[in-house]
């Protein structure tokens, strides 16, 4: 694995390309945290999923900044708490200072705020992604009724919703609702949830010559859903980018998706 691996991107609503795999940064902090982005930079990594919660925002761009790696080369994604619904222009400048960015590849929702849709944040969002502060804007862990109300209320639909996804998690008719509205999925805890001594994946690691890990993210991208899985340890961080050297074949795929039944 070299600092010149491409990865492969999908085009968000707007034209923005988003890199289909990403590092995740929750608690990833202070030093570890710094060192874990200015590897996976140097390795090739240019996707970085942050959030105001995490904590890290300063740590993130410094690591950005320091790693030589052109600013516009980099997707930096960040995310406005749901408790600071309401608080969006002092929320986004608060990260941007903290990134020290004048703007964000894309700004999510984290929640939806007190459990509801709340259409008029999602308002501010989109004036401040037309203000230049963010390239894109979407939502995290909102369902499609919440999707549809604040689409309904605004006349526009987020460009991506970041969910909790993996092969058993996997619903075919939820993606396709998110493709049918134009919505890209992006996925977290991409191992969390799976069973990773699963026969299945195991068998299919097996015959690649890969881990059962890696089986999943490469399951991810063939479904052109974005992932973007955590880590603070160099050689998983290396690991988890490794994926591009093979290829699942549409049995071994379907066999993986029926994990989610």
């Amino acid at each position: 694995m070299t600092g010149v691996t491409e990865i492969p991107t999908v085009k968000l609503r707007g034209g923005v390309d988003m890199p289909l795999l990403g590092l995740g940064t929750w608690q990833a902090q202070g030093r570890k945290g710094y060192e874990a982005v200015r590897y996976a930079l140097e390795i090739g990594y240019r996707h970085l999923d942050t959030a105001t919660f995490y904590g890290n925002e300063a740590e993130v761009g410094r690591a950005v900044r320091d790693s030589g790696v052109p600013r516009d080369e980099v997707f930096v994604t960040t995310k406005l708490p749901p408790g600071r619904a309401g608080q969006e222009r002092r929320t986004i400048a608060e990260s941007l200072r903290a990134l020290e960015m004048d703007r964000v590849d894309l700004w999510l929702i984290h929640w939806p705020p007190r459990g509801g849709a709340k259409p008029e944040t999602w308002q501010q969002l989109l004036a401040i992604r037309d203000e230049g502060l963010a390239r894109a804007v979407g939502v995290s862990n909102y369902s499609i009724g919440q999707i549809d109300e604040v689409t309904g209320a605004t006349g526009e639909a987020p460009a991506v919703n970041q969910i909790p996804w993996s092969p058993y998690h996997y619903d075919a008719g939820s993606l396709a609702a998110h493709r049918e509205r134009g919505i890209v999925v992006e996925g977290y805890s991409p191992f969390k949830n799976s069973d990773l001594r699963a026969p299945v994946l195991v068998e299919i690691a097996e015959a690649h010559g890969v881990t059962p890990a890696q089986v999943v993210l490469r399951w991810h991208l063939q479904h052109r859903t974005v992932v973007i899985p955590k880590s603070v340890r160099p050689e998983r961080i290396r690991e988890n980018l490794d994926v591009f050297g093979f290829v699942l074949s549409h049995t071994k795929m379907s066999s993986i998706d029926s994990l989610g039944r």
